[in-house]
């Protein structure tokens, strides 16, 4: 075996593992231990300004990604099927560097927001940057990946879905990564060091989401005030 089988092997059969079993292990402990922590700890209250134009293009731009990438491992040969019209195959490759652009927008507007306004500065953690960090790298390998190999959905469905099965089932095969352009392996490396920095960070708000206020009864509130029961002060 060459050094570089034995580095894929490493990054590609054993960081996976190592990533996914430090996600759930310490996820789970902390949701024990310290369930308050589970919040996005949001920072609107302190600056408005800047906030939505970050917030909401990042988290739109991002589910519809990550959800495409979901449909593609679970319905690959669909995805396939679809793509083999043409004109489908543009719109959605165009659809997700659109949302994939979004994305990007969001995220750097998120981060300097924390970098230039000073009341979110003093209350951003090195976790925080370190997370921003990981998230920026993803993001800008996968806007590279589309936009220097495209018909990313295809090769997608056809190699890494079936690299990521092999994963699921105890069996890794890292020869359906092996060939791929050093961009995109950076992209799945670079991944699984946020799935496994993930639950360290604010990110795990997303694990309790939807909260109890989509399923809960309506709260009534009544105000029992009397005016002619307060004292006039002088």
């Amino acid at each position: 075996m060459t050094n570089a089988h034995y580095l894929d092997m490493l990054l590609f059969a054993v960081l996976p593992y190592v990533a996914f079993f430090t996600f759930f292990l310490v996820t789970i402990q902390r949701y024990r231990a310290q369930s308050f922590t589970y919040s996005s700890l949001s920072s609107q209250f302190l600056e408005n300004k800047h906030h939505f134009w970050g917030l909401v293009p990042f988290h739109y731009g991002i589910l519809i990604v990550l959800g495409g990438h979901v449909v593609a491992f679970l319905i690959p040969r669909q995805v396939l099927a679809w793509n083999s019209v043409p004109l489908r195959l543009y719109i959605l490759e165009a659809s997700a560097l659109v949302c994939g652009l979004l994305t990007v927008v969001g995220l750097i507007s998120g981060i300097v927001r924390r970098a230039t306004v000073k009341k979110i500065s003093q209350v951003t953690t090195a976790s925080d940057w370190f997370l921003y960090g990981g998230l920026l790298m993803q993001v800008f390998t996968g806007v590279g990946v589309a936009v220097f190999y495209p018909w990313g959905s295809s090769w997608f469905a056809a190699s890494a879905t079936p690299y990521l099965w092999s994963l699921l089932v105890l069996n890794p095969e890292v020869g359906y990564v092996s060939p791929m352009p050093w961009l995109v392996k950076a992209h799945i490396v670079n991944a699984y060091l946020v799935i496994g920095f993930f639950p360290f960070t604010r990110l795990v708000h997303v694990l309790v989401a939807p909260n109890p206020y989509l399923w809960r009864k309506p709260q009534v509130v009544r105000w029992n005030w009397n005016p002619g029961s307060i004292r006039r002060v002088n």
